[in-house]
């Protein structure tokens, strides 16, 4: 008699054809106990209808319209849409850093011009109108038309602005401007008036106007004629250095020392220009009767 044959003598697959066997037994007794319950006919019609659209789906012939479904189509395309999209995502990026290059551009242009709107322009001194010639300047006495303004010292396209100038109101005198003048070494005592035009210069001693009141800082100018309307300043030529020019204002009186005197041209204004001293400069046409220079003599502050 053979010996039985025990698990560990059967081979691997002996063991797997006896599992399968075993679980075709087990799979037809739940198809009978489906049957004898009556649910096997539910059950096992569905698995025809698909065994039969599945055999018809699969039909020859019909077989590549299966597979040419838009479904399929669409996945045959995708490549080119994958592009397309690549493309779109590609301009959108582009898109938006040109909008952000653009608002950088616009932000930075409004920072400028808010920048420039704040910044405080850099003021230009409006120019002083100067004089064009000396004061006191005149014809002589003794000239064919006689005493009268000296119009030939200005050029010709000037001289409208010489007259507008002379037309300016003369200031208010003041309690600490000059009112008198005296030069001890000329015997000179003279009001001083505002202003050194030619009405003011028929009066006494003009003051430049603009110029510094006595004691200040800064060339205080004063001019009177040598041979006409009293002839008060007739021999400054005579003046030299050490002598004294005292000025008076309704407070007090200064004092200035003669330093300098120089003959210059009628056109040389620079005489006129502000000083950083405290000075008085004496102006007056020169030589007498001639009158076609200048006589200026120069005297700082005694202090």
């Amino acid at each position: 008699m053979p010996r039985q044959r025990t698990i560990e003598d059967l081979s691997v697959e002996e063991l797997r054809r006896l599992l399968v066997e075993k679980q075709k037994a087990e799979r037809q007794a739940r198809i009978e106990h489906f049957r004898q319950t009556g649910r096997l006919v539910a059950a096992a019609s569905a698995p025809a209808e698909t065994t039969a659209r599945t055999q018809k789906s699969t039909a020859p012939g019909e077989a590549g319209d299966q597979l040419r479904t838009p479904d399929s189509r669409r996945r045959k395309r995708s490549p080119q849409f994958e592009k397309v999209l690549l493309i779109a995502e590609i301009a959108a990026v582009l898109g938006l850093v040109f909008v952000l290059l653009s608002g950088f551009n616009i932000l930075r242009n409004l920072n400028r011009e808010t920048a420039s709107l704040l910044t405080q322009p850099t003021l230009t001194p409006t120019p002083l109108i100067m004089a064009l010639v000396l004061p006191s300047g005149h014809t002589p006495p003794n000239s064919p038309g006689g005493v009268q303004p000296n119009e030939a010292e200005i050029p010709e396209h000037l001289r409208p602005l010489v007259q507008s100038l002379a037309n300016l109101p003369v200031p208010t005198p003041g309690p600490e401007q000059a009112v008198r003048v005296q030069i001890s070494a000329l015997n000179v005592d003279a009001p001083v008036v505002q202003g050194d035009g030619w009405e003011q210069l028929k009066k006494g001693v003009g003051q430049h106007a603009g110029t510094p009141n006595p004691g200040k800082d800064g060339n205080i100018v004063l001019s009177a004629h040598n041979d006409v309307f009293g002839e008060i300043f007739r021999d400054l030529d005579r003046l030299k250095a050490g002598d004294a020019v005292t000025l008076f204002t309704n407070q007090r009186a200064f004092t200035y020392i003669v330093q300098e005197t120089h003959i210059v041209e009628p056109t040389q204004v620079e005489w006129l220009a502000p000083t950083q001293d405290s000075m008085v400069t004496l102006i007056s046409c020169y030589p007498y009767l001639v009158s076609n220079q200048r006589i200026v003599v120069r005297a700082v502050l005694q202090k």
